[in-house]
């Protein structure tokens, strides 16, 4: 019998997202494989987490793309942004607790793609004068990852409806980012 990979890491990932101490046997138990199917497509969870890393730069690189970052004001592009990635944003934050994959040399460079067209887009808003300028671009960049992830987890646990988290996010973040008038 074929293992369908993207249904193992996609598994893997469900799993995580709620259970981030999972242990190899529970992540074979959530694909339906046994333990040694696992270990022979991923030899440990070193692998599993980077083979889960590749879904998610895949997931939001899909998600930049869908949001059309470029057309009309960059709050619409927030918002849009904000939209298409929910449907990644748990795997997301498992990702982004996980230090191994934000340290030293071996970073995926994909992480840095990714924030560079989320930071143009904070750029280009400002450069309209739609954000605020004393909030850098890489720093609404964090706050828009901080906001996914507290948002991905708050709707996995139950405290939030999940048709609210597009809505939870984009205004937050937009609340906190959008230029005022000087009184």
């Amino acid at each position: 019998m074929a293992v369908d990979r993207d249904h193992v890491l996609r598994s893997a990932a469900a799993l995580l997202t709620r259970k981030s101490t999972a242990t190899m046997d529970e992540v074979a138990k959530a694909a339906g494989i046994s333990r040694a199917t696992l270990h022979r497509h991923f030899a440990g969870r070193d692998a599993l987490v980077l083979a889960l890393e590749a879904l998610g730069i895949a997931e939001c690189e899909a998600a930049l793309d869908r949001a059309r970052l470029d057309e009309g004001p960059a709050r619409d592009a927030v918002r849009r942004l904000v939209h298409e990635i929910e449907p990644a944003a748990g795997l997301l934050a498992f990702l982004y607790t996980e230090n191994q994959l934000f340290e030293g040399e071996g970073q995926n460079k994909g992480w840095a793609r990714i924030d560079d067209r989320i930071a143009a887009l904070f750029r280009r808003g400002q450069a309209a004068g739609e954000f605020r300028i004393d909030l850098t671009p890489a720093w609404l960049t964090e706050a828009l990852y901080g906001l996914l992830a507290s948002g991905a987890w708050a709707v996995s646990e139950g405290r939030v409806a999940g048709k609210d988290f597009t809505h939870m996010i984009a205004e937050l973040l937009l609340g906190g980012a959008v230029r005022r008038e000087e009184s």
